[in-house]
């Protein structure tokens, strides 16, 4: 292992003509791009980058368009993964088609985030956590990077969780979750090393898993017919009509599923496996436009698929008593189904509580043995691929944060010991039941994290000094910081209903309160760094905030390693 420290790090620069400036300053300055000195410290794009294909002309190009396909689609299994579809059948449980509108507005916000995202790793060469390596002093760079291990380590847990049960099911629940577990940690290495074979083979096997989700979720909306025009009404009206406080907790957690926040980490990584000449800024220009439209293409087929899987349990369960499925299922003739049935199912007068697991059930006991094994093919493409994405983002996190030098196989090693080592006692210790109901608490936990990608994100790149010409205007400026602020207040208040439901006792309740406080005070820290960094000159020549805040100035990058800035 080899760790760079901030004095000898080749990649930082101290340059002696903004040594007399000041922080806001240093953000204003405008010198010309020069990337040909900064080091690059890749994970998986040093040794290969696909090659964009010139054109005669500046009209769109679907020859450019295929070169740049790929980073948005790895992207958008994150919006696929266990937790979101586990969120989307909830969704129909409770509320019908009526929060398909919540669903198709948070895949739009994501989208806006995405985009910020990716212009970043596109206009400076750096993804989000080398800029928070940069930009932040080491004790909140080394508190962001926790907070996004905690933030991976759920997703996680949802993902191989997820795996595990379509294991379960598509084994007759002959192979017990934690063997579910351990099949999910070898297979994902597998698959991770056939990057070996070309990053574009790669790409087209993610692909092929988006394609199995979509075929199986695909033939599930198929057989269950549900009704389109209600799914339109549904999609179109932003209202929620005699819902209860179960659709509106539901709502909440449709934008907590969907926006995640190492996926921003992820995005603005993966774009730099493109051969893009960042001194020509027509050049990152038109990269930045064919990723944009790559992403919209990616995420619009994310929400296809999480109607199709709204809709099938809308049609199926919304309304429906345990016992009613239980009836039906009882006419199965699948020894499967019958197995364990009147736990999964009681038969009362419950409202159906559904997660993946009762989920495969009722749609085996709905339309015969098949559609249950095609559901959990379906999950377990999901998680898979969001497995693999999520154990990208983990070592492009350390990579980053840590500005590590590690070989390849050390850094998936770790990064999946991480993660996999907690969820593997919890699939030890707990049944098919406990599993499933994790979700929410997952969700919680994310939800908390995601500020600590949100703030940095649309941070760096509304600094000039780091975005150069690409950077936000006042529009942008002003609809990403409001959007963040909306997210993160709807988060927040999923979390605190989470919380409160858990029923904590005197002490775990002076733990969450002391946490709560710290938790605010490190996100109005990383406030006052955006703030400095759009250039508020009266807080960066603030002492504490010189002291504290700013890093120091043998820190800062050259502003010629980062982008072209127009004179």
């Amino acid at each position: 292992m080899s760790v760079n420290n901030d004095n000898n790090n080749p990649r930082r620069h101290n340059n002696e003509s903004s040594a007399d400036l000041g922080p806001a300053a240093v953000a204003a300055a405008s010198p010309a791009i020069d990337t040909s000195s900064t080091e690059q410290l890749d994970t998986y794009f040093s040794d290969e980058k696909v090659i964009i294909p010139s054109t005669d002309n500046d009209a769109f190009s679907f020859r450019k368009l295929w070169a740049f396909t790929g980073p948005g689609f790895l992207m958008s299994i994150a919006y696929l993964d266990p937790g979101n579809i586990e969120s989307d059948l909830q969704q129909g449980v409770v509320a019908r088609y009526k929060l398909l509108w919540v669903l198709m507005t948070a895949t739009i916000l994501g989208l806006i985030m995405q985009r910020l995202s990716a212009r970043l790793g596109v206009v400076t060469g750096h993804h989000l956590a080398e800029m928070c390596y940069r930009e932040y002093r080491a004790v909140p760079r080394l508190l962001l990077w926790i907070m996004i291990e905690i933030a991976i380590i759920g997703s996680d847990m949802q993902e191989v969780i997820g795996t595990s049960i379509a294991i379960y099911l598509l084994s007759a629940k002959r192979i017990p979750l934690y063997i579910g577990v351990m099949i999910t940690v070898f297979d994902t290495f597998t698959f991770l090393f056939l990057d070996k074979y070309g990053l574009r083979k790669l790409e087209f096997f993610f692909g092929l898993l988006i394609t199995i989700m979509a075929v199986t979720f695909g033939y599930e909306f198929g057989v269950a017919k549900p009704e389109i025009g209600e799914m339109a009404t549904g999609m179109i009206i932003p209202w929620c009509k005699d819902c209860d406080h179960r659709a509106l907790l539901q709502a909440v957690g449709i934008v907590g599923a969907v926006i995640m926040p190492h996926n921003l980490y992820l995005h603005s990584a993966l774009v730099k496996s493109r051969d893009i000449d960042r001194k020509d800024s027509s050049k990152v220009r038109e990269a930045n436009f064919y990723f944009f439209i790559e992403a919209c293409v990616a995420l619009f087929v994310s929400f296809v698929i999480n109607v199709c899987v709204v809709a099938v349990f809308a049609h199926g369960l919304f309304g429906k008593q345990n016992k009613d499925i239980n009836l039906m299922c009882q006419n199965s003739t699948s020894s499967v189904i019958h197995q364990d049935l009147n736990n999964t199912f009681p038969y009362n007068s419950d409202l159906v509580d559904a997660d993946l697991y009762k989920g495969g059930i009722f749609l085996g006991c709905a339309f015969g043995a098949a559609a249950m094994y095609i559901w959990a093919v379906g999950i377990f493409a999901a998680g898979q691929s969001s497995t693999m994405t999520g154990t990208y983002a983990g070592q492009f996190a350390m990579e980053g944060f840590l500005n590590l030098q590690w070989a390849r196989w050390q850094r998936v090693l770790v990064t999946r010991l991480i993660a996999v080592v907690p969820t593997f006692f919890v699939a030890f210790y707990s049944n098919i039941n406990d599993l499933t109901g994790m979700n929410d608490t997952l969700n919680a936990v994310m939800a908390l994290q995601l500020p600590f990608a949100t703030i940095p994100c649309v941070a760096f790149t509304s600094n000039r000094r780091i975005m150069g010409e690409f950077v936000n205007g006042l529009a942008n400026k002003v609809i990403s910081i409001v959007l963040s602020v909306l997210v993160i207040t709807i988060n927040l208040y999923f979390v605190t209903n989470t919380v409160m439901a858990l029923q904590l006792n005197g002490w775990w309740i002076t733990v969450v309160v002391l946490f709560a406080i710290a938790y605010i005070m490190f996100n109005f820290y990383l406030v006052i760094h955006m703030a400095v960094g759009m250039g508020n000159e009266r807080l960066a020549s603030h002492p504490l905030v010189r002291k504290f805040v700013t890093p120091p100035q043998q820190d800062f990058d050259s502003p010629s390693s980062y982008a072209r800035i127009e004179s």
